[in-house]
């Protein structure tokens, strides 16, 4: 947890004027029963109305100074929390966007989620708990001890025969509370989980009629959330029953044997009231004791598992690399020498790939489902790194890049087209952050999207939906081109980003990109759109089975004719 509250060190100060304000509340608490005894002996028992009026006032005064310093404790308590909670978010959201592709697939996003929302908000308000009242209450159970033993140490020894008991038992809660509240922790990322699916396939969903089965799937996650949560807090509950009892038990014996004491005339009256006072302190802060061991528990399994975040190393090598190191003929080339990789070190996706692409060169790579051609792609910008073998991008090992300068020059259009909550404006210039109209117009005529866009009522201002709910697939296709187009990349990489365009958009589409100067590869199952390219890679299985152009592979590769025949049966136009 060292990482997690290394965070709360830039509010130390706000964080320290609250523990002191604290302390003074403590104080004026720990200091009324001794003020109750003065008045009980100097005042009613001696008859002395004096008294009573200035230790009544004394009492008030401190009273007032309690609400007030109570007040400003919250304010600089809650600015502390809040702050450390703020920078705790950015630096795991920050964190978690420098994840290399393989290590974020290692979390699924619904726990990322948890660890965002529920965790931080456990562990702040722990925080701010632990400034405002958290911390007071064992510090009001030591410093009653310290002053009833001041007042009468006889009977004090009373209230000390349950404190061993007690701190044993409250040592074993702690660690079981710590144990259960982590896997409520993760049986609420499987409900997320679950949630996060269901909501996200609700037209299939629908389609299907599986909504009955979706709401059995959830009910069966969420029962064995409510099941070890029941769990969890039954056991924290044992807490407050037995402190009260340990308590109970000892208060009985000072007024047992602190009667016994007043009628020997061998204490004072006040002493016992005082005595008994700070006994029902204790008491009440004990009862405190059930919610903050519930509180610590949730907090530190939080903790935790956002420490598991913070301390990930990714141990990607990055090293920088001149732009001026490299010719002009080496800008936009890209080469693929002897690549080998596997997700998790497991089974080869991509076995001893070697290919070359040229400058301004546009490859067409095909092949059947799972033959690796998004893979391929992926290690392109170093979403991850390959198993053996290497990519050159320019002429150099991507490995040798800044990484910030190798994706700046890419133009990415992934296989699903992923639109964000926002203006058509806004989600085509989040290629280009200081893109202008005129630029993102540019980008859209390319991209075969514009009419479409002008047509809306609010053209460029129109907002898209979620995930792009309210656009075509086609559409989103398109803004998904231009976003990429807008950056005017060396390198464009379209991942199979034209299979909802009719033959016609298609078409204009690739005529469109004519003009620009970039190196494109291009992911495609058509034919038609692979004659256009300069050459065709074809993979099975993650080897490489052919490379060469349309009329070169009819004449070498039987696998590349077959596609051919076959998409030619079915009447497109080749």
């Amino acid at each position: 947890m060292k990482t997690v509250f290394s965070y709360v060190k830039p509010y130390k100060w706000p964080a320290i004027i609250a523990l002191i304000l604290m302390l003074i509340e403590l104080f004026v608490e720990l200091a009324q029963p001794l003020i109750m005894a003065k008045i009980v002996d100097n005042g009613i028992i001696a008859q002395d109305g004096q008294a009573i009026w200035y230790w009544g006032l004394v009492m008030f005064g401190l009273s007032v100074l309690a609400l007030t310093v109570g007040i400003i404790n919250s304010y600089f308590a809650s600015h502390a929390a809040q702050s450390f909670s703020y920078d705790l978010r950015n630096a795991l959201f920050s964190k978690i966007q420098s994840f290399t592709m393989a290590t974020y697939l290692r979390f699924p996003t619904s726990s990322l989620i948890t660890r965002l929302t529920s965790d931080i908000t456990q562990v702040q308000n722990v925080f701010f708990m632990s400034l405002r009242i958290m911390l007071r209450a064992p510090l009001a159970v030591i410093g009653s001890m310290v002053m009833a033993f001041i007042v009468n140490a006889k009977l004090a020894l009373f209230l000390m025969i349950g404190a061993p008991i007690l701190v044993i038992f409250l040592a074993i809660m702690v660690k079981r509370g710590v144990t259960y509240f982590s896997e409520v922790q993760g049986r609420l990322d499987r409900v997320n989980r679950v949630l996060q699916e269901s909501l996200q396939a609700m037209r299939l969903v629908k389609a299907y009629m599986r909504g009955q089965y979706e709401a059995s799937r959830f009910n069966g996650v969420a029962e064995a959330l409510k099941i070890d949560t029941v769990k969890a807090l039954r056991t924290m509950e044992l807490i407050m029953p037995v402190l009260l009892l340990v308590m109970n038990l000892s208060l009985l014996a000072v007024l047992w044997f602190g009667a016994y004491e007043v009628n020997n005339n061998d204490t004072q009256i006040g002493d016992l009231i005082a005595i008994v006072n700070y006994a029902m302190r204790m008491t009440g802060a004990f009862s405190m004791f059930a919610f903050i061991i519930i509180a610590f528990a949730r907090a530190k399994a939080s903790a935790e598992r956002m420490e598991e975040i913070l301390i990930i190393e990714d141990g990607l090598e990055i090293r920088t690399r001149q732009a001026e190191e490299f010719t002009e003929a080496e800008l936009g080339t890209v080469y693929f020498d002897n690549v080998s990789f596997a997700y998790n070190g497991e089974l080869n996706v991509l076995h001893n790939v070697s290919f070359d692409v040229r400058q301004g060169e546009k490859l067409a790579i095909m092949g059947a489902t799972g033959a690796g051609k998004s893979t391929l792609l992926n290690l392109i910008p170093r979403f991850y790194e390959t198993t053996s073998g290497r990519v050159f991008v320019n002429g150099r090992d991507v490995k040798e890049w800044d990484l910030d300068d190798l994706r700046a020059m890419i133009g990415f259009v992934p296989q699903q087209s992923l639109l964000f909550t926002g203006s058509i404006l806004e989600n085509v210039g989040w290629g280009k952050t200081d893109a202008n109209l005129t630029e993102v117009e540019a980008a859209a005529t390319k991209a075969q999207i514009h009419e479409s866009v002008e047509s809306f009522p609010k053209a460029y201002e129109t907002r898209v939906g979620q995930k792009g709910v309210n656009l075509s697939g086609g559409q989103k296709q398109r803004l998904s081109i231009a976003r990429a187009l807008i950056r005017k990349s060396q390198i464009l990489i379209l991942d199979d980003s034209t299979s909802a365009l009719d033959v016609k958009t298609e078409a204009a589409l690739w005529d469109a990109l004519e003009e620009e100067r970039a190196t494109m590869l291009v992911v495609t199952q058509k034919i038609r759109t692979a004659r256009g390219a300069d050459r065709i890679l074809l993979l099975d299985a993650g080897r490489v089975v052919g490379f060469g152009s349309h009329d070169e592979l009819l004449q070498t590769s039987e696998l590349y004719k077959k596609i051919a025949q076959s998409q030619q049966e079915q009447g497109d136009e080749l």
